[in-house]
């Protein structure tokens, strides 16, 4: 019986896991790029991605600074609740300019 437990407990660890870096959804950023970021930067989301490659954005997500770079691009737009920065950035990734995707 212990060693079930501790093999169950194991699985629901790595699901979490595998779970947590799957949850941010580039449709989802998409649909709170033209609902938040649209009218006050005055552009898309396509434009919006191609101001850096894949690389630039996460370098800029990773170092913590993607809020600031949004407002450095978009100096009208209200700062992006937490629960949505992932989203934005997964959209702004998927479409960045060296990655050959277009939004439709």
């Amino acid at each position: 019986m212990k060693k079930l437990l501790t093999i169950l407990s194991i699985a629901m660890a790595l699901s979490m896991l595998v779970v947590s870096p799957a949850s941010a959804n580039a449709s989802k950023g998409q649909k709170l790029i033209i609902k938040k970021l649209k009218k006050p930067c005055g552009f898309d989301g396509a434009v919006l991605a191609k101001k850096h490659t894949q690389d630039e954005w996460k370098t800029i997500f990773d170092s913590g600074k993607f809020d600031a770079e949004l407002h450095g691009i978009c100096p009208k737009a209200k700062k992006l609740k937490k629960k949505y920065t992932k989203h934005v950035y997964d959209f702004l990734y998927n479409y960045a300019s060296d990655s050959g995707n277009v939004p439709s």
